[in-house]
C-alpha cells in the first residue's frame, strides 16, 4: 500500500499482542522482514514498511558515506520521517495506544535506535539485531519510559563490538531500559538470539 509516506506492507493480528513495526536490513524488503515477524509473535498485527533510499540498487534506510560511516543529517531526518510514519500508521490502521514495538536487523535496527533516541515520543519499544550506535551524540531525552533489547554477534564486521557497546551505554545513561544478548556469531540472527528476543516481547 502507498497511501501512507512509506511504501509498506500491513499483516493483521490479535488485538492482545503487540503491534510489530518491522524495519529490514540494507537490500531486504517488507516480505523478507514479515517473515521474521512471524516468527517472534506469529499472531501480531505488523507493518512493515520499504526504505526510501536506493545505494546501488539495494533498499536503505538513510544514506552513508562508506562502510560504516552514516550520513548523521539524513539519519536524523530519516528517523523524523519513520516516526511521522508510525504516528500516520496508527491512525489509519485504528492502531490507538497500542503496545507498538520496533524490530530492525541491521540497517533496520539502526533506523529504529535512532528513532528511539530521537522520537521517544513515538517509539519507546525496539528489538535491535545487529545495531550500533547510529547517531553521534544524540540529544539527551528522557528514555525512562523505554525498553530496548539489543542483539549482537560478538564477530560481527558490519557491527563491531565497539560501537554496539557504545549504543547500550547512550541508551542507558537516558535512562532506558537496556538488555544485552550478545551471541558468538557474525552478522547474522542467531537461534538464541531469536529466543531471547521472544522471550523479551512476551516480558
Amino acid at each position: 500500500m502507498s497511501e501512507l509516506t512509506f511504501d509498506h506492507e500491513y499483516v493483521e493480528g490479535s488485538a492482545s499482542a503487540p503491534v510489530l513495526l518491522l524495519l529490514h536490513g540494507t537490500g531486504g524488503s517488507p516480505a523478507d522482514i514479515v517473515s521474521l515477524g512471524k516468527e517472534l509473535s506469529p499472531s501480531s498485527p505488523m507493518l512493515a514498511p520499504a526504505g526510501p533510499v536506493t545505494e546501488r540498487g539495494a533498499a536503505r534506510w538513510f544514506r552513508r558515506h562508506a562502510e560504516g560511516v552514516f550520513d548523521t543529517e539524513d539519519v536524523i531526518y530519516r528517523a523524523g520521517q519513520l516516526a511521522d510514519f508510525v504516528v500516520e500508521a496508527r491512525e489509519h490502521y485504528g492502531l490507538g495506544g497500542r503496545r507498538l514495538v520496533a524490530t530492525g536487523f541491521s540497517n533496520g535496527a539502526n533506523i529504529a535506535a535512532a528513532a528511539v533516541l530521537l522520537r521517544p515520543d513515538v517509539l519507546a519499544e525496539a528489538v535491535l539485531f545487529a545495531a550500533m550506535l547510529p547517531v553521534p551524540d544524540p540529544p539527551h531525552h528522557d528514555l525512562s519510559a523505554s525498553r530496548v533489547l539489543m542483539v549482537n554477534g560478538r564477530r560481527d564486521p558490519m557491527a563491531p563490538l565497539a560501537p554496539a557497546q557504545e549504543l547500550a551505554a547512550v541508551l542507558r545513561e537516558r535512562g532506558a531500559d537496556v538488555t544485552e544478548h550478545w551471541h558468538s556469531g557474525g552478522h547474522q540472527i542467531t537461534v538464541d538470539g531469536l529466543a531471547e528476543a521472544k522471550g523479551w516481547l512476551g516480558r
